[in-house]
Formats: structure tokens, C-alpha cells, sequence
């Protein structure tokens, strides 16, 4: 995971410390994006959750890469691969770990409410209202419909970082087999989804790290 550099010179803008990067923290220089305050971790991981029906990796990617610039392409695989090997769910991992690599736990705290508090508040009244209503035909058409759109999202996300590939240490060819592989023994061996990250996540780790030797 790259972390961004830190400034060595002292603040003396005049702005609360809550409202600027924690520097110790490992913040990113000032004329990069950034977060500019707890808040706007908080409101950027929410108006982020609330685009996310059946999974935010599609959202996530737009927003911190495209929109916000707050990773670049190739960092925010890095990321997202860390995120995927840590226990719980990936994208609660991947706010946790930007949130506190620029204000430490505070922000971690803040992009992790963020990203659940309103969310969780809709999901319960949704909850109430699928009770309702789960029976009628309008209802079940709509999901199933969703479900499909979801479906496109996610897979397109899956295929945009391939494009990184091309800067990796590793030769494409084995960037290419090693994803081949990942998705056969995943997808259609249904091998447990830990074996093949250590497995297959190691081996590609080994292989890049003989490169980079080399």
C-alpha cells in the first residue's frame, strides 16, 4: 500500500487541526487532493454508500480515483487488494484506511460512520417496507431488475484496473495468467476465496518481489 508523503514543514495557516490532514498521519502533500476536514470524510463516504445498491466497488472506484483524485489508479488497487485479505468487508477496510492515513483514528471513525450511519438508517425502513410489499409482482421486478444493472457495475469495475496491469513489475503474461487462474478456481472450482487469495496472492507477491530483485 503506497502511503503518501508526508510534509516536513510546520503548519502555520491558521486552520484548526481537526480541519486539515494529520501530517503524523501520513498525509499527502497540499497541492495533491485530499480530504479537507473530518465532515467532508464523513459526507463524501455517505453520498458514496448511498450510490452503492448491491455493492460499492463500481461507486468507490469512480469517486476516490475519478472524481475525488484521492487515489491514483494504481494505488487504490493496491488498497483495494490489502482491503480484500483483511478480515470484514472490503470497501469498511478500504475507509478505514483512508481515513486514517490522513487524520489517523478520527478519520478512520469518521469515513467508517459515514459510510454506515444513514445507510443503515435507510435499510431498516426498507426493511419495514419489503415486509410490506415483498409479495407484490412490481416489487420483485424492480429487484430483480436492479440486481442485473448491479450485476454490469460490478463486472466493468472489475475490468478497469487491468489497465494497471501494464505498469506492473510482472510481466503481463502473468498478470494474465495469475487473474485467469484466480477466476477459474473461484468462480468455477468454488474454491474458498481465503485459499485462493494467500495462494495465488503469495505466488504473484514472490514472483514480483524476484523482479524487482533482478
Amino acid at each position: 500500500m503506497n502511503a503518501p508523503r508526508s510534509n516536513s514543514s510546520n503548519s502555520s495557516d491558521g486552520f484548526n487541526s481537526r480541519d486539515t490532514p494529520d501530517r503524523s498521519a501520513g498525509a499527502a502533500l497540499p497541492d495533491r487532493p485530499h480530504p479537507r476536514s473530518l465532515t467532508d470524510l464523513f459526507v463524501s463516504f455517505t453520498l458514496l454508500a448511498l450510490q452503492g445498491f448491491g455493492g460499492v466497488l463500481a461507486i468507490v472506484q469512480r469517486e476516490l480515483v475519478d472524481r475525488k483524485g484521492w487515489l491514483t489508479q494504481e494505488e487504490f488497487i493496491e488498497d483495494w487488494a490489502v482491503a480484500q485479505i483483511m478480515p470484514g468487508p472490503n470497501v469498511v477496510n478500504l475507509s478505514l484506511m483512508i481515513g486514517g492515513r490522513y487524520f489517523g483514528i478520527a478519520g478512520a471513525l469518521a469515513a467508517l460512520a459515514g459510510l454506515l450511519a444513514v445507510p443503515l438508517v435507510l435499510v431498516l425502513g426498507l426493511v419495514v417496507l419489503h415486509d410490506r410489499f415483498a409479495a407484490s409482482p412490481v416489487v420483485a421486478g424492480a429487484l430483480h431488475g436492479m440486481a442485473a444493472v448491479c450485476a454490469g457495475l460490478i463486472g466493468a469495475a472489475g475490468l478497469r484496473p487491468v489497465s494497471a496491469l501494464k505498469k506492473s513489475p510482472m510481466p503481463l503474461s502473468w498478470c494474465v495468467a495469475i487473474s485467469a487462474a484466480g477466476f477459474v478456481l473461484v468462480a468455477l472450482l468454488k474454491w474458498p476465496l481465503a485459499w485462493v487469495l494467500f495462494g495465488l496472492g503469495g505466488m504473484g507477491c514472490v514472483l514480483t518481489y524476484r523482479r524487482l530483485k533482478a
